[in-house]
């Protein structure tokens, strides 16, 4: 049997590494990490899992994923939703025609009437829709339940190693924004940021991830706090990974305006990390050179799409197929001209 080195241990490699185990290769599997287990992206992520994206291809790749997280169930997935709010004509006419095409590829997302959420303002909401099955996760204990069960099954985690030290047959790349030191990839580091506040007296159990659609500010619960995000107005491409407190002071405002119950609440903590991002936000899933796979430029959606990916490329590294289509994510479509953008990035 051929080993398999997988360089990464943030959730895409972690999740390969469990589907090589579960298809009976464990002891030929490596996960090698030159710093430790979800130490990278993954450790840093907002933890959403969502179904509800523009192109269909990510949402067949998502809808693969949440029924994994489905059975995970909790602690480790809460299936609280996620609920887009639209303020704008064009908005919720946008959000209307997502909706409609997310619908025909399956995934059960419905019209609603916001208000349901305790606490949050919807005078100036003209429209929302909400996927019940979508919700939020903790990217670390997930990433680390995927490496124990790859580990109880033989596979062998190697953490402070630079995985070509290994030696090898095959290579699987799932190093997110350093991935293009690995191997010859079109990824960019994307600087992005999030803040968790102090406690919010009252936050209702089942809060969903909410998101404005047109600014793209979302929130989600995080213990007795809320951990805020949004796509920042000036993209910062770089490594260099620091807080903006002039976003964060934005942030505060703008959550007090949608979530008034958290008017004042103060800042926990500010970090930042980033996102390998793709010519089109899509990831890059195939051969990228002799004994080489590459599975990186996630933009983002990596932790919430990594039980697919994992499945999938496991599954193409043994047989030489995926039974999922993997095509749309080829290596070789920048050449062919053949990109197709998403374009909810949050």
């Amino acid at each position: 049997m051929a080993r398999i080195v997988v360089a990464g241990a943030g959730a895409i490699g972690a999740s390969i590494a469990y589907h090589l185990v579960r298809r009976g290769t464990a002891d030929d599997v490596v996960l090698c990490d030159r710093a430790e287990v979800a130490s990278g992206a993954t450790g840093k992520a907002m933890g959403g899992v969502r179904q509800q994206f523009s192109s269909a291809p990510e949402v067949r790749l998502a809808r693969a994923s949440a029924r994994f997280f489905a059975e995970l169930g909790p602690p480790l997935f809460e299936q609280v939703g996620y609920l887009f709010l639209a303020t704008t004509e064009t908005g919720l006419a946008e959000l209307n025609e997502r909706r409609s095409a997310q619908v025909e590829l399956g995934v059960p997302v419905e019209e609603v009437d916001p208000a349901f959420v305790r606490g949050l303002r919807t005078d100036d909401v003209l429209g929302a829709v909400i996927c019940r099955e979508d919700g939020v996760a903790d990217p670390v204990a997930v990433t680390r339940h995927l490496v124990a069960e790859a580990v109880a099954g033989g596979a062998q985690l190697v953490e402070g190693t630079d995985a070509r030290e290994r030696d090898r047959d095959f290579l699987v790349v799932a190093c997110g924004a350093s991935s293009p030191e690995l191997a010859d990839v079109p990824i960019r580091p994307l600087v992005r940021q999030l803040v968790d506040t102090e406690p919010v007296p009252g936050l209702p159990a089942d809060l969903p991830m909410t998101i404005e659609g047109e600014t793209t500010f979302h929130f989600r619960r995080v213990g007795e706090g809320l951990r805020l995000a949004m796509t920042e107005p000036t993209p910062r491409w770089g490594r260099d990974e620091v807080v903006d407190e002039n976003l964060v002071d934005d942030w505060l405002e703008r959550l007090a305006h949608r979530y008034p119950p958290a008017a004042g609440s103060g800042v926990a903590r500010a970090w930042a990390g980033l996102y390998d991002m793709t010519p089109d936000a899509h990831p890059i899933i195939g051969w990228v050179g002799d004994g080489v796979y590459a599975a990186c430029g996630f933009s983002g959606h990596g932790f919430m799409q990594a039980p697919a990916v994992g499945a999938a490329v496991a599954e193409e590294l043994l047989t030489g197929r995926s039974s999922f289509d993997l095509s749309p994510y080829s290596p070789g479509r920048f050449e062919a001209d053949a990109t197709f953008p998403e374009t909810l990035v949050l």
